[in-house]
């Protein structure tokens, strides 16, 4: 049975570009064609969510607008063209919103949900004019093709976790949608170098890397104290996969340290920021073995040095990707429930790093709640609970 929603909720807006939000009070969204309206129980804060809406970041989006991130979420209303949701569904909710008629991407139809409108006239269009609001708010109207079920009996009674635990998916999706089937297609035992590993992005893509079979992860990074985080963050059976690379500054340095590991690299993932050097994915190219792969995933427009001579040579693969697919959500999810990617250990004294809420925050505590989530960085996960 449907509970009738409440004229109004309170969301976390911004009516002008890069000036401070406010919670406001404002009409409840209602469910149309092709759409859920879910009530919010967590949405996450990125170690870079303040510079997003203070305009450093410098990401276009349409305003005014709700602010928002990856959520969980349970259904509270259904557009009437839905046919597999159900009214109390919990579900994750994926920001990668792409146009349902742009099927071969040929427009460029892809934004991130009150992040970035895209990178064409067509996704800003979209985001302006369809799914402008996001997730920093009590009530929120979703496509309904971005709302993930949970199988809340086997992740909450039978594997034992807790809400918060979920939110460590909202992390594990980015570097899944490169190191997945679809793209680097991972393969158990393979040898794996994260750069950076000491990131949001990079931490979960080390522990991604152990839970699907990796052979040794080979983390690169500049704070040595991070990257030794990882490693006591693992079990102990999975401390020796683990290897760190302290980055020098200089590529050739770094090459000669990838070597001494002992060669036979199959996967360089990069996934570094817009302000890291990218000198070091030289040197990563060079340490591949013969038909390695290399995955781009990195910020930033500057150019890549390459050496072409190396890449024709060894027959390697070069591959970019942004974000993920959505079979990349629904296989993550379907790993997560079968056990094998865990998002924490049971009875184990540590867990992954970065994988727990270390914080949770009202909507009114927005200001608190950017602070804490850059300070965190990758060391935790920061939560609106609306």
């Amino acid at each position: 049975m449907t509970t009738p929603l409440p004229p109004t909720h309170r969301a976390l807006r911004q009516d002008v570009y890069a000036e401070p939000p406010t919670v406001q009070t404002v009409a409840t969204p209602q469910p149309t064609p092709g759409s859920a309206v879910l009530k919010v129980l967590q949405a996450g804060i990125l170690n870079y969510t303040k510079d997003v809406y203070n305009g450093v970041r410098k990401h276009p989006y349409p305003v005014p607008l709700t602010l928002g991130q990856s959520a969980v979420a349970r259904v509270v209303a259904l557009g009437e063209d839905a046919t597999t949701l159900k009214i109390g569904n919990l579900c994750l909710l994926d920001i990668t919103i792409r146009g349902r008629d742009d099927i071969d991407r040929s427009a460029g139809a892809t934004f991130l949900s009150a992040i970035v409108q895209g990178f064409t006239p067509a996704s800003a269009r979209l985001m302006a004019d369809a799914w402008r609001d996001g997730t920093y708010a009590e009530y929120v109207r979703w496509p309904l093709e971005n709302c993930y079920v949970l199988d809340e009996d086997r992740l909450f009674n039978k594997l034992g976790y807790q809400m918060g635990d979920l939110m460590y998916m909202t992390k594990l999706m980015v570097p899944y949608g490169g190191l997945g089937s679809l793209c680097m297609d991972l393969k158990p035992g393979e040898t794996v170098v994260v750069y950076p590993a000491t990131g949001g992005f990079g931490s979960a893509a080390v522990h991604l890397c152990l839970d699907l079979g990796a052979g040794r992860v080979i983390c690169m990074g500049r704070n040595v104290e991070a990257l030794e985080g990882l490693k006591s963050a693992a079990t102990p059976e999975k401390r020796p996969r683990i290897e760190t690379v302290p980055l020098s500054g200089r590529w050739e340095e770094d090459l000669k340290v990838l070597k001494s590991l002992g060669g036979n690299i199959d996967v360089f993932f990069d996934i570094s920021p817009p302000t890291a050097g990218k000198e070091v994915l030289k040197a990563g190219m060079v340490a591949l073995r013969h038909g390695g792969r290399m995955c781009i995933m990195g910020g930033g427009d500057q150019d890549i040095p390459l050496p072409n001579g190396v890449f024709m040579h060894k027959d390697l693969t070069l591959k970019g990707k942004w974000m993920y697919e959505p079979m990349d959500v629904k296989r993550l999810i379907s790993l997560v429930e079968a056990g094998i990617v865990k998002l924490h250990r049971q009875g184990e004294a540590v867990t992954p790093y970065g994988a727990s809420v270390v914080a949770k925050f009202s909507l009114e505590d927005w200001q608190k709640a950017f602070n804490e989530g850059e300070r965190v960085g990758s060391a935790g996960i920061v939560v609106f609970e609306p």
